[in-house]
């Protein structure tokens, strides 16, 4: 997640406490994306460090971080460049169903049924945030609300095919128990 980035955006509107960072970073994402405070600070630091934001003590002795020039070319170059599609991404569902497969441990159809109840729940939870944020005209979060809409469908439909697929092989199984290819087999199994 691109916190460092966020927290810029953030300032490009004006100079702000690093709490309220943390506060409209947590509005803005419909606290979906809940920030650590210490997360924040420490981003902060590094933003500090590398000459994106400087830090001036209010009256009352706290902290108020402002974007630099260097800072918001540093937003410019975020904003133009396209985010990289990783070619493997690393998805904790997908590495749990191949070794739910691969160490026998797990009734793999069952981490598939148990997982596609739960993105469905998600789904239905996102598209009633949708209605609420439909009905008080925020665009910027319906575009969020649309990409976790999508992604979750794009899961169940996975699901779909993992659980397709199982079931083929689960099938094809079956069949290649009841009929041997090897005709040894076939012997074997007619004489018993």
């Amino acid at each position: 997640m691109p916190v460092r980035h966020s927290l810029l955006a953030l300032l490009s509107a004006g100079p702000t406490h690093g709490y309220g960072l943390k506060t409209e970073f947590e509005a803005a994402t419909g606290g979906v994306w809940p920030l650590n405070v210490g997360q924040v600070y420490t981003t902060l630091g590094r933003l500090e460090r590398d000459g994106l934001v400087t830090a001036e003590a209010d009256a009352d002795g706290q902290k108020v971080y402002e974007i630099t020039d260097a800072g918001r070319d540093e937003l410019g170059s975020w904003f133009e460049t396209p985010v990289p599609r990783e070619v493997v991404p690393r998805q904790e569902l997908a590495i749990k169903l191949v070794f739910a497969m691969r160490s026998g441990a797990a009734d793999v159809a069952a981490v598939v049924q148990r997982q596609r109840v739960a993105t469905v729940r998600a789904l239905q939870d996102i598209t009633r945030l949708k209605a609420a944020a439909e009905s008080a005209g925020d665009l910027a979060w319906l575009l969020m609300l649309d990409a976790l809409v999508f992604q979750a469908e794009a899961e169940a439909r996975w699901l779909d095919m993992c659980e397709a697929r199982l079931a083929r092989e689960n099938i094809a199984a079956g069949i290649a128990r009841r009929h041997p290819e090897n005709p040894a087999e076939r012997a074997v199994e007619r004489s018993s």
